[in-house]
C-alpha cells in the first residue's frame, strides 16, 4: 500500500484498534487473559510485518491477525465448556436510563447476562461474524477480508447467527414467563 512505516503511523493506524482487537479476542476465546496475550502477540506480529499491510483498511488487516491467532489458540485449547461469570466492568451493560430503580437495573443486568450467554453459545463462525458486525461495526467487506470468506458467506453467517440468537433469547423469555 506504500504506507509510511514509522512508529507514529503504526500507533495511529494499528494500535488505535487495540480495544476492538481485545473485544474480538475475548469473544472468540472466552478467556480474558488469553485475549490479552493474543492481542499483544498480534500487535507484535503487526509491527514486524507492518510493511506488508494490505486489505480494505489497517483495522481489518490487524483484526485478521487477531482472528487468526484466536483460531490457532482455540485449536490448541479446544474451547472448554464452561459458564463465564458476568462482569459489568467487562461488558458495560447498563446504559443511562431514566428508570434506575434496583428492580429495573436487576432486570437489565439479567437481560444482558442472557444475551452474553446466547452470544457465547453460538458456534465460532456465527459468533465472530456477529461480534465483528454488531459490536465492532465493521462492513461486510472488512469482515470478509478478516475471516477469509466471500461476502455472501458473511451475510449468511450473520443471518444465521441472528436467527440462532433470536431463538435462544425467545427460549429464555419463555422460561422466565413460566
Amino acid at each position: 500500500m506504500g504506507q509510511d512505516s514509522t512508529p507514529d503511523y503504526f500507533k495511529q493506524t494499528i494500535l488505535a484498534h487495540l480495544d476492538a482487537a481485545y473485544n474480538l479476542a475475548r469473544w472468540l476465546t472466552g478467556d480474558a487473559a488469553a485475549a490479552e496475550d493474543l492481542v499483544q502477540e498480534a500487535s507484535l506480529r503487526a509491527f514486524r510485518s507492518f510493511h506488508t499491510l494490505s486489505g480494505p483498511n489497517p483495522k481489518a488487516w490487524f483484526m485478521a491477525i487477531v482472528r487468526n491467532l484466536c483460531v490457532d489458540w482455540l485449536r490448541g485449547h479446544r474451547q472448554r465448556d464452561r459458564e463465564q461469570e458476568y462482569d459489568d466492568s467487562l461488558h458495560g451493560v447498563i446504559a443511562a436510563d431514566t428508570d434506575r430503580t434496583p428492580e429495573a437495573l436487576a432486570i437489565r443486568a439479567a437481560e444482558a447476562r442472557h444475551l452474553h450467554a446466547a452470544i457465547a453459545a453460538l458456534p465460532l463462525e456465527f459468533r465472530e461474524a456477529i461480534v465483528l458486525r454488531e459490536m465492532e461495526e465493521m462492513s461486510y467487506k472488512e469482515i470478509s477480508a478478516i475471516i477469509h470468506v466471500p461476502i455472501g458467506t458473511v451475510m449468511s453467517r450473520l443471518s444465521r447467527g441472528r436467527d440462532l440468537l433470536a431463538l435462544s433469547l425467545r427460549g429464555v423469555a419463555r422460561q422466565a414467563a413460566q
